[in-house]
């Protein structure tokens, strides 16, 4: 026989072992209330009792037998009156409301419940339970003085009714909630496989949809839909890249090829067949360059790298600069550097130099005039590097053309070179890779036209945001 599927859920299984508990519980807290009210009542009547009964001598020394009797008559037929009962030596009753008690019990004194029987015009003949003392008086009198114990039988008998009454009503009501409790959860979990099936049949758009409580329920389907947003772009941009690879390779590709052959159809040459090589061993240089380039992307994307460690930004700025000083005195340019003498922070410094490095082979391919003659043409490059408290911000500005506003977006995706940089050397990924390492430091990376030239702004958090993220890791390592 198959189980039901509810009752092979979790919630069912929970629900299960925490009414059983609470059951176990609440059983345990009525019987503990009903024994601890039954005793205190039973103490009550011991002390009343008790009270009686020094009350019983009192009359007997300061009367005698005869003011003791008529004390037992009067007290006897009041409304809820004890029991009472005097007999003389013989065990004949002179005085008292008990009509029959068990055998034996005027010849043992002490504390005793017996049942007996009460000769009252109200209630008959009927017998009854009592708790009774039982005493002897000077001269061989003896006497009993008790309670009737019914209401607290009642009693009893009322605390274990409420006992089982409230067991089941709470039984029922903890099945009610967890059956309801259990399907809300249940179509959470459905609503999350149902998006685990779309998605692994090729849906990458599918969303775990939120309830609006915000529970955790709501928090744990956000936090997966972040996942899935970035799961989401990670295959769009491998998509891109594919696509890229196979469009702005395949020229040179092609272009190779055809050298060759035409290279091979020609009469033997010596000095055409090292020209060939030497082109084609340029076009293989720009394909490594560029392939390098997309596995730099990657890693930075996926948190690869030299690992996170406390270097000085400015150094690693100025070193820069000294790369870099050849290239810009060739094409006639200059850098102007702006820094504090020291600022530390925290992160791949591998990964920055390489940022840095992309911003300033850009600034000088593409942010200098051919014509660096011309003196009315301002030639400089110029470097910054700003302490904004818990983030670090290097700025990389020329006076080039710049870029039209509504490509400041798109040159930061992979493979885009626009109009005007078509001529230069490049394959359209440095600043793919600024953004990676931008985002692999929890930073941003922001491009704005100067004019003149291009502002570049890569702000990468000193130490704080980058720890939560590393862990523990030694910053010293």
């Amino acid at each position: 026989m198959r189980v039901p599927r509810f009752f092979r859920t979790t919630a069912f299984k929970l629900l299960a072992a925490y009414t059983l508990v609470f059951t176990v519980f609440a059983g345990v807290l009525v019987l503990y209330l009903g024994h601890s009210t039954a005793d205190f009542l039973s103490r009550q009547l011991s002390e009343q009792i008790d009270d009686e009964v020094q009350s019983l001598r009192a009359e007997h020394l300061s009367g005698g037998i005869r003011e003791l009797v008529e004390t037992v008559d009067r007290r006897s037929f009041r409304p809820g009156a004890s029991l009472y009962l005097i007999t003389d030596p013989t065990g004949r009753p002179l005085a008292g409301n008990i009509a029959a008690v068990p055998p034996g019990v005027l010849e043992d004194p002490g504390q005793f419940t017996i049942r007996y029987r009460r000769f009252d015009s109200g209630e008959g003949m009927d017998e009854h339970e009592a708790l009774v003392r039982v005493f002897t008086l000077p001269g061989g009198f003896r006497a009993i003085v008790g309670r009737d114990v019914s209401e607290r039988e009642e009693f009893r008998k009322i605390v274990r009714g409420a006992l089982r009454l409230s067991v089941v009503v709470f039984v029922l009501l903890a099945i009610l909630s967890g059956v309801l409790m259990g399907r809300r959860i249940s179509r959470q979990l459905d609503s999350v496989s149902e998006t685990s099936r779309q998605i692994m049949e090729g849906n990458l758009s599918g969303r775990i949809p939120l309830t609006g409580a915000g529970d955790e329920f709501d928090r744990l389907s956000e936090s997966l839909n972040l996942m899935l947003d970035r799961i989401e772009q990670l295959m769009a941009g491998l998509k891109e890249v594919s696509d890229n690879i196979a469009h702005d390779l395949k020229t040179p590709l092609t272009r190779m090829r055809s050298r060759i052959e035409e290279a091979l159809r020609g009469d033997p040459d010596l000095e055409t067949a090292r020209a060939v090589l030497t082109e084609t061993l340029v076009e293989c240089d720009d394909l490594i360059a560029t392939f390098n380039a997309l596995l730099s992307i990657a890693r930075a994307e996926a948190g690869e790298g030299g690992g996170m460690v406390i270097f000085d930004a400015v150094e690693l700025l100025r070193g820069v600069c000294d790369l870099y000083e050849p290239a810009a005195e060739e094409r006639g340019a200059k850098f102007s550097v702006s820094a504090p003498e020291k600022l530390e922070m925290m992160g791949d410094r591998q990964l920055v130099a390489q940022a840095m490095t992309n911003l300033v082979d850009n600034a000088l391919k593409y942010g200098i005039a051919e014509d660096a003659g011309d003196e009315t043409l301002d030639h400089t490059v110029e470097l910054s590097l700003t302490d904004h408290g818990e983030a670090a911000v290097f700025t990389v500005r020329d006076f080039g053309p710049g870029v039209p506003e509504e490509d400041l977006d798109r040159v930061l995706e992979r493979f885009v070179r626009l109009e005007g940089s078509r001529t230069a050397p490049g394959s359209g990924l440095g600043l793919s890779l600024v953004n990676a390492v931008a985002l692999r430091h929890q930073g941003t990376l922001v491009l704005e036209n100067a004019e003149p030239g291009l502002r570049v702004h890569l702000t990468l958090p000193k130490r704080r945001r980058i720890k939560e993220t590393e862990g523990e890791a030694d910053p010293k390592k």
